[in-house]
């Protein structure tokens, strides 16, 4: 599972720094998260095929994780892409964005396909077969969302020297990875045990931009892998982070706690402060595996 931050800082663009986006590969699978101002040349910086993105979700219609996206979707159509691409997102962004596109004459030559979302349940949105996304209801001044990635169990390792010791022909090879017993032509009977190891432990992702400190998410996030929390505050601003319906750091290292999380990434920082390093440190008076996002990092896990 690898994580790459394109943006992860509050409000505004600059030119040091980047509103809040980021990309998630997980099991073969690219997924794109908000897509603020300046995504687009973030991904060609960085190396990251756009054709490879066919699922983008959007946590919620504030310009700062999503003024991005008019762009990206424009730049695909004279990439002359042909993937049909996946738009998930609150009610609303399939006005915002059509509505451009028709002022604009500018058509997609790709099928676009907007999942508008306006529960206030969690919800599976997407599923295939190695991953599934859910929602996390989020309380922020409008409507928003977190999104919980999940790995599916994957296939068993296959133990190369057992079956090459029983003389197993590859053919049945995949049969044995899908948890089979496999009958050799003697008539005997080789148990699944024998020849596998058990599969990786499955790996998962919280996104959680942007919210008030809420308790309620603790059954959506319990024991995650990784969990990404906004911190656009520090401990000194607490009343504002509540005015604006946002987190200090403090908060988030205690919503990682309370939740058993393995890891926690902090993001979404507000550019008042001289170092993100300070978020670290009110961070780590609580929760000990920290993690600080900043443009252009990737993490893998």
């Amino acid at each position: 599972m690898k994580l790459t931050i394109l943006g992860c800082y509050a409000a505004t663009p600059r030119t040091i720094t980047n509103p809040t986006s980021q990309v998630l590969e997980i099991r073969n699978r690219m997924f794109l998260i908000d897509c603020g101002e300046g995504t687009q040349v973030q991904l060609r910086k960085h190396k990251i095929k756009f054709s490879k993105i066919n699922h983008i979700f959007i946590s919620h219609l504030h310009g700062d994780h999503c003024y991005g996206l008019i762009g990206l979707v424009s730049t695909f159509m004279l990439l002359n892409r042909t993937n049909d691409l996946h738009i998930y997102g609150p009610k609303g962004i399939k006005e915002i964005i059509t509505l451009q596109l028709r002022l604009s004459n500018s058509w997609t030559n790709y099928g676009l396909y907007f999942h508008e979302l306006e529960s206030k349940e969690s919800e599976i949105i997407y599923e295939d077969e190695k991953v599934l996304v859910k929602t996390i209801p989020l309380k922020h001044r409008i409507y928003t969302n977190g999104f919980l990635f999940i790995e599916k169990i994957g296939d068993r390792k296959l133990n190369v020297d057992a079956v090459q010791n029983y003389e197993i022909e590859t053919c049945y090879y995949q049969k044995i990875k899908n948890g089979k017993d496999i009958t050799l032509e003697d008539g005997r009977i080789i148990e699944n045990h024998f020849l596998t190891f058990d599969p990786e432990n499955p790996k998962s992702y919280a996104f959680c931009s942007d919210t008030i400190y809420d308790e309620s998410i603790l059954k959506h996030i319990a024991n995650v892998t990784v969990l990404y929390h906004e911190s656009t505050f520090l401990e000194s601003e607490v009343e504002k982070a509540q005015t604006t319906m946002h987190s200090t750091a403090r908060e988030a290292a205690l919503i990682a706690l309370k939740a058993n999380v393995s890891q926690l990434i902090l993001g979404h920082y507000s550019t008042r402060y001289d170092s993100i390093l300070r978020f670290k440190e009110e961070a780590e008076t609580i929760f000990p595996d920290i993690l600080l996002a900043d443009d252009g990092i990737s993490f893998e896990f």
